[in-house]
């Protein structure tokens, strides 16, 4: 009774709203214009872009900030030279480059060409090295050496540090020293032909990460027109009466502008533009397309007798109660996304501006779109043609014209029998499924093979599940033919034999003369190449024959002697003393860890994070262990993950709360399993297409949970509430329904992702690869899984159709009743 009176309530709500909009289109119409072009042009004055990397994809509450801070404050850089301690800071402005010599020679050989590029480093204007560190690649041993003697080797890297001391002057002039460097590079590229040189420097992520949006500009424009083509097409008839191309085209139409509104806010509102937004047009037009095909065919089922004001508010009540709940929950999904529980900086951006999309696309759907359904319905009305918006001639003026002027002015009347009652059954959607598709998918003999068919969807899809990866490689945010992503490449298959140069730092006094502290040192070093001051002064003392067991021994012959020595005096910068009265203490100092990794780099530099952590919390001895990457690597997996089980969360806490308030609690526990099946879907067909756990994937599969239940909703509760005899009678009177908007909306969508294909981007390719699985998997499950498996399973007709049984026996007798008293007049019964 509650599920009633809500339900009754939400479609009057509806169609009063309807009857408003009809009443006053024009205010429904220029009020959304308005706010269009005023926030439209704002945004024009106030585009930024986002320049900050890490703060947009790393981490933004991570145990690694706080060790950087810690690690800064205790050693910073200005204070060294060493290459490996460069390697444990952000570095600030610095030019990097790796020069590869061709397959079979030895980079070792060709020393000429080496020192000729470094020359023409050093004597670039406004050169501030302040320190050089170079590595060998692809580095064969010479057999049987015991001091591991290297015979050959493929690479070498090379990396420029400039001391710009965090002032922006400095700063200015280290980011053009950047660009004349990488100018350089490309010119020593054509001078050194047997060398090749791949170069990246500080700012080459920020700048390829922002490339992408500059690689996609033409192919969104190509994708809208394609999609402007689809929906208008797909919205035409034969009847030039009844047909709505230009409302088809008006309905993308609102769905972009309100987006351009939805842009305006965001940067008036001071935010920054970044390469994941990207999404956003795709993600909204998804969802705006949707109520607008939805709506197109409400108008279709409305009676067509009935005043165009009327119509279009029985289109409102039937229509926008399913819209407006796929909406919200839109809205709570990308919320809970953009909740302070996010810990990704990209990803709580893309939420907020997605709740501010959905918001705007709902209004100018009810309101603009709707003010353009009225002026479509009143033409019609008036039996203006759809396209020429003349008066459509009689059908005797009609004959005596060509057969091309009647095909082009036709409004139906000859193709329309006179036992037809729905003139739109005509729509060539329709007519397909209702003649041909409904009749084929029910067939006893095709369920089988639909069975089949989901059993091996559900296998792949498991498959892939167990094979998740987490993208935590800035690589993928990346345009694939830019240098940073050729550097990354090369970096991976020549220098991943090791790990990055990993900060040992010991922050509190520690009583290195104790035979038990050395041992813990070393228990935790093992497994690990390790650059030690502590391990040096070990071996110095004991090649010198000095004994050091206590504290005043130990630091009197580390400062005096073995410090002072010149192969030793790099250690200085890795101890903090402090003196209180006459003694002299350590209170913190610092080692460096190289750990052997395989080709999976990334992944074992996380294994070897979370294997020493724990360790500093266990051990008598307190230290952090830091590097850089580790900024972008912590806690990644987890960081990415939330925002989609928050989302996931919210979506069946809303369904089962809602359970037995709203339709029907059978329609949302079918709705539930749908919505389940077609993310697991997705989730494992992605991860077995090399889709990797980043931040754009795990905003598709966020998506994916929307867009399921903005189309399978419809389906399911018309189901549901069907009274026809059998389930098979109900599936394919919801299939007829609604089959048509969700195969125009679905078909659009997919078509519209098409252009993304040809961006050279790896961002762009994951957001392709994402939202066709989105859509394919959603089509799937509302044309092909959804209709066989509703025959087989609850909610049954059985009641309705003995409720039918006992209402046709009634009317037989009263029927037999009147023959019988009227025996003469048989024909009036």
């Amino acid at each position: 009774m509650l599920r009633q009176v809500l339900r009754r309530g939400l479609q009057s709500f509806c169609h009063r709203l309807g009857l408003c909009v009809s009443r006053h289109p024009v205010f429904f119409l220029t009020v959304p214009a308005v706010l269009t072009i005023t926030f439209g042009l704002s945004a024009l004055n106030r585009f930024q872009t986002e320049g900050d990397l890490e703060r947009l994809v790393a981490p933004s509450h991570s145990l690694a900030k706080i060790e950087r801070s810690l690690a800064s404050s205790l050693f910073p850089l200005d204070q060294s030279k060493s290459q490996l301690y460069s390697d444990l800071h952000t570095p600030g402005r610095y030019g990097r480059v790796i020069l590869l010599s061709s397959p079979g020679d030895n980079i070792l050989l060709q020393a000429e060409g080496i020192l000729q590029t470094h020359r023409a480093v050093m004597e670039m204007k406004d050169g501030r090295n302040s320190f050089i560190g170079h590595q060998l690649g692809g580095v064969v041993e010479v057999p049987n050496s015991k001091d591991q003697r290297v015979k050959s080797a493929r690479a070498i890297q090379i990396t420029y540090y400039l001391q710009t001391y965090g002032s922006a002057t400095q700063d200015l002039i280290g980011e053009k020293w950047e660009n004349e460097f990488c100018k350089l590079m490309r010119k020593l590229q054509e001078e050194h032909q047997d060398l090749q040189l791949y170069s990246l420097a500080s700012f080459s992520l920020w700048r390829d990460f922002h490339k992408t949006s500059i690689l996609t500009r033409s192919k969104v424009l190509v994708s809208l027109v394609l999609i402007l083509t689809t929906a208008t097409l797909s919205s035409s008839m034969k009847d030039c009466l009844r047909s709505k191309p230009f409302l088809g085209l008006l309905g993308v139409l609102t769905v972009c502008i309100s987006i351009a509104t939805a842009a305006g806010i965001f940067f008036i509102t001071d935010g920054k533009y970044n390469s994941t937004l990207l999404g956003i047009p795709f993600f909204a037009m998804g969802h705006g397309t949707k109520g607008v095909f939805e709506l197109l065919s409400g108008w279709r089922r409305t009676k067509e007798n009935l005043p165009f004001k009327d119509r279009v508010a029985d289109a409102y009540s039937d229509v926008m109660v399913t819209y407006t709940m796929t909406s919200s929950l839109y809205f709570i999904t990308f919320g809970m996304g953009a909740s302070p529980f996010t810990n990704i900086e990209a990803v709580k951006i893309f939420c907020q501006n997605m709740c501010v999309s959905i918001l705007l696309n709902y209004f100018y759907i009810f309101s603009f779109f709707g003010s353009c359904l009225v002026f479509a319905g009143q033409l019609e009305q008036n039996r203006y043609h759809s396209i020429f918006c003349c008066k459509i001639p009689s059908a005797e003026y009609l004959d005596r014209k060509p057969v091309w002027f009647q095909t082009v002015m036709s409004d139906g009347h000859q193709q329309t029998s006179h036992h037809e009652t729905n003139p739109y059954q005509h729509h060539f959607i329709q007519h397909f499924l209702r003649e041909h598709y409904n009749e084929w998918i029910t067939n006893i003999y095709v369920k089988p093979f639909v069975v089949i068919l989901y059993l091996i969807y559900a296998s792949f899809s498991f498959m892939g599940c167990l094979q998740i990866s987490d993208g935590a490689s800035i690589i993928n945010l990346l345009a694939s033919d830019s240098p940073s992503v050729s550097y990354a490449m090369v970096q991976q298959k020549y220098f991943s034999n090791y790990s990055p140069v990993i900060g040992f730092y010991v922050y509190e006094p520690l009583e290195y003369w104790n035979s038990s502290v050395q041992e813990d040192l070393q228990r935790l070093c093992s497994g690990f190449t390790a650059v030690s001051w502590v391990e040096q002064y070990y071996q110095f003392l004991k090649t010198s024959n000095i004994s050091a067991n206590n504290k005043t021994d130990f630091i009197s012959v580390l400062q005096s002697s073995f410090l002072k020595k010149p192969e030793f005096q790099h250690f200085r910068n890795d101890i903090i003393f402090s003196r209180a009265g006459d003694e002299n203490n350590i209170i913190a100092s610092r080692l460096y860890l190289v750990a052997r990794t395989s080709r999976d780099k990334q992944k074992e530099v996380i294994e070897v994070l979370d294997k020493l952590r724990p360790l500093s919390l266990s051990k008598s001895i307190r230290f952090i262990v830091f590097n850089p990457s580790f900024v972008f690597t912590d806690h990644y997996s987890l960081s990415v993950t939330v925002p989609v089980l928050i989302a996931g969360f919210g979506v069946l806490l809303v369904l089962i709360l809602t359970f037995f308030l709203v339709i029907h609690p059978l329609g949302n526990f079918w709705l539930i399993l749908s919505v389940t099946s077609i993310e697991l879907g997705v989730l494992g067909l992605m991860t077995l297409w090399n889709v990797d756990m980043d931040c754009i994937s795990i905003l598709c599969l966020i998506y994916t949970l929307n867009f399921a239940i903005d189309h399978c909703a419809p389906l399911l509760y018309t189901f549901v509430l069907a009274t026809e005899h059998t389930r098979t009678q109900c599936i394919k009177s919801s299939l007829q329904e609604h089959g048509t908007a969700i195969l125009q909306n679905i078909t659009s969508f997919l078509i519209g992702l098409l252009p993304l294909l040809f961006v050279p981007s790896n961002l762009t390719f994951t957001l392709f690869k994402c939202l066709l699985l989105t859509g394919g998997c959603t089509l799937l499950h509302c044309f092909v899984i959804l209709p066989v498996f509703l025959t087989f399973f609850p909610p049954s007709k059985k009641h309705h159709k003995k409720k039918k049984r006992a209402k046709r026996k009634e009317r037989e007798e009263i029927e037999c009743i009147e023959i019988q008293e009227n025996p003469d007049h048989v024909t009036t019964v």
